[in-house]
């Protein structure tokens, strides 16, 4: 039985359905891979959960969930301590051949994941922000001291980083492998967005589908996170340097759905505010309809370029028949033209990322 030490950074509702996920895959990890996870610590932004000299029961990890499901720091559980610095709680906790995990939505993780990888650690970001900073921070982290056209198969996996568990980063890094030039690749990668988009096909006015997706918790607390496509821009200047694009997120042109004088309202106000939009938007979707195209929110990443936000496409197309909150993502290459290949599924949720970050763990302890 191989034993792979663990240290989970991040306990939101990524980190806690991964801990579940761990856990209710024992049976399955022992039979089919002879693997047991041992979680190592588990650290949020103020304290950490650390075993010392053997690995975090399940009971424990079952408290850890509990503590923060009820919205209550890890310094508060009967084992928890203060953590003012990860690099402080992997030094302690991690062991040779050890994964850390980074759930968090934080760029404050960076140190700690560069100094494991330093150790000969692995890694597995469901976080995106690593990866979006400066070109040394991605060229570091993705090529875990190799060389860069090896990066790929080096010590990290960040697949939930652009569309929960779909295999996205997989088929990039396959048709790279392969030969097989991208030119053009087109998604929705948003599961909020796309709930939106399919309101305004539909009929609904704008403002009612935004307050019914806040509503129903799609959007996060201040919908404007999601509307103004900085999220977005985000998985596609990933996918833009997994093709080698020396891009920063600030070359990425986004385009939101609200107009700037609405960014300094209060969310209450905001919601307020959107009627005003409706017309636009109805207008819109008209004149797309009558030239047999429909609207939606898009990221393209093409000819040395990323843009994102609401486009016209084909109405016959893979993204123009999405609907709901899938995700959906277009590769057009040299040998997929001009029929793309297309990766469609479950683009959001806690618990279809966590699966995707657990398959990066148990796809990891495979590798030298």
């Amino acid at each position: 039985m191989r034993e792979i030490p663990v240290i989970l950074i991040g306990v939101g509702g990524v980190g806690q359905a991964l801990l579940r996920q761990i856990v209710a895959n024992r049976g399955l990890h022992a039979e089919q891979y002879g693997l047991r996870l041992h979680l190592r610590a588990v650290a949020d932004s103020q304290g950490a959960v650390i075993a010392l000299d053997a690995e975090l029961s399940d009971a424990t990890l079952a408290e850890v969930i509990a503590v923060k499901a009820s919205g209550r720091p890890l310094i508060e559980h009967p084992d928890g301590g203060p953590q003012g610095d990860l690099v402080g709680v992997i030094d302690v906790a991690a062991h040779p051949g050890a994964l850390v995990v980074d759930c968090t939505a934080s760029d404050a993780t960076v140190p700690a994941l560069l100094y494991s990888l330093e150790q000969g650690y692995k890694l597995v970001l469901a976080n995106k922000k690593p990866l979006t900073m400066e070109q040394e921070v991605y060229h570091r982290l993705t090529s875990a001291g190799g060389a860069s056209h090896v990066r790929h198969l080096g010590r990290t996996r960040w697949e939930t980083t652009c569309g929960a568990a779909l295999p996205v980063i997989a088929a990039l890094n396959r048709l790279a492998a392969s030969g097989d030039a991208v030119e053009r690749i087109a998604g929705a990668f948003s599961g909020t967005l796309g709930y939106v988009m399919t309101g305004l096909q539909e009929g609904r006015a704008f403002s009612d589908v935004v307050r019914e997706a806040h509503k129903l918790g799609y959007t996060e607390p201040d919908p404007r996170d999601d509307l103004g496509g900085i999220d977005v821009a985000r998985k596609a200047l990933i996918l833009a340097r997994g093709l080698g694009w020396p891009l920063d997120l600030a070359d990425v042109e986004v385009t939101g759905l609200y107009p700037a004088e609405m960014e300094s309202l209060s969310v209450a106000d905001f919601l307020d505010a959107l009627p005003q939009l409706d017309a636009d938007f109805a207008g819109q979707v008209q004149r797309a309809a009558a030239e047999g195209k429909v609207f939606r929110f898009a990221a393209t990443v093409a000819n040395g370029q990323c843009r994102v936000g609401p486009t016209l496409v084909d109405g016959a197309s893979p993204l123009g028949q999405l609907s709901g909150t899938d995700n959906l993502v277009e590769f057009y290459t040299r040998w997929y033209s001009p029929n793309p290949l297309v990766i469609q599924g479950r683009g959001a949720g806690v618990d279809a990322t966590a699966s995707g970050v657990l398959a990066d763990m148990v796809e990891l302890t495979y590798t030298t």
